[in-house]
């Protein structure tokens, strides 16, 4: 065993094994230089849309969701391309021959791009996706019916989280329907039901001034871009008046300011005895049922 193993340590060439070493090694280096580089540059290009966008007019949170998208699908192609670069690198310098092997992965690439038609539709959906800005991570979307947080979105799918904390993973290529409910500004819709007795005008002030003064005094109304909109009389209920109104907030923030203006508006109601009707039935007794009134009062007598 010994005698086997000096052979072989006889006859490493330990020249061109240090050489080797040397050149892998600085291989390594050269290859997390530009990595340090690529990722300065994809910080300095995440930096840069941020500004353009806001000086477009687009909220600072929407640029910086915008911004963080692309630079993370960026890092992930660079981490991607970085890595084959070293690895063929190191092949060949330990004296493999890379020509086979970029043949082999062109005829095996030519191959599974032909089995591999969902995964090309998915990148090249997601790539569509990103190029019109349809989505960012921290957008809150409604993607094939379902709703959720943006958590990820990749090359080949796109991630959300529920209210419940599941996750939701689509296949890029599978989306159909995408709605993005965070998408610059967003706006909170509200039925406001009334009873018919209530006089409109007084009802539509009372929900202008709440809306005033959610806008100037309370801590969410920095979250408010405009006045409320009451848009009036939407439907006659079977009990009551419906006005539909709606608040446009920052993206994101609907829900909170909305829940809010609710609250403070069901104060104001009862501070001036505007009523908040529940269903109700009223039952009438024609004609043909007065002798069954009389039953029920006879039944009634007899009780007494």
């Amino acid at each position: 065993m010994n005698n086997v193993l000096n052979t072989i340590w006889g006859e490493i060439d330990w020249s061109g094994a240090v050489k080797s070493g040397i050149r892998i090694l600085v291989w390594l280096v050269a290859i997390w230089i530009s990595w340090t580089l690529l990722k300065s540059l994809i910080s300095r290009f995440e930096k840069r849309v941020v500004n353009r966008t806001r000086k477009q007019g687009e909220p600072t949170s929407e640029a910086q969701k915008r911004a963080e998208t692309l630079a993370r699908l960026m890092k992930q192609g660079v981490s991607i391309a970085v890595v084959l670069i070293l690895v063929l690198g190191i092949l060949r310098e330990i004296g493999i021959d890379i020509g086979p092997v970029l043949a082999s992965a062109g005829v095996a690439g030519l191959a599974i791009g032909f089995g591999a038609q969902n995964l090309v539709r998915d990148v090249i959906s997601g790539f569509f996706m990103l190029l019109e800005n349809q989505v960012r991570v921290g957008d809150v979307a409604v993607v094939n019916g379902t709703s959720g947080l943006v958590e990820a979105v990749n090359f080949r799918t796109i991630v959300l989280r529920d209210l419940e904390g599941t996750v939701h993973v689509f296949p890029n290529g599978t989306i159909s329907t995408l709605s993005n409910m965070t998408l610059n500004w967003s706006g909170y819709v509200m039925d406001i039901g009334v009873a018919y007795k209530e006089d409109l005008d007084s009802v539509i002030k009372t929900i202008e001034e709440v809306g005033a003064a959610l806008q100037e005094s309370s801590p969410l109304g920095r979250f408010v871009l405009e006045p409320i909109e009451v848009f009036g009389v939407d439907d006659f209920g079977d009990s009551a008046i419906i006005v539909k109104a709606r608040l446009k907030t920052l993206p994101g923030q609907q829900w909170a300011v909305g829940r809010h203006y609710r609250k403070q508006l069901k104060h104001a109601f009862d501070q001036k005895g505007i009523e908040i009707p529940f269903p109700h039935r009223s039952l009438y007794f024609g004609e043909a049922s007065k002798e069954i009134a009389v039953k029920l009062v006879e039944s009634a007598r007899r009780g007494e």
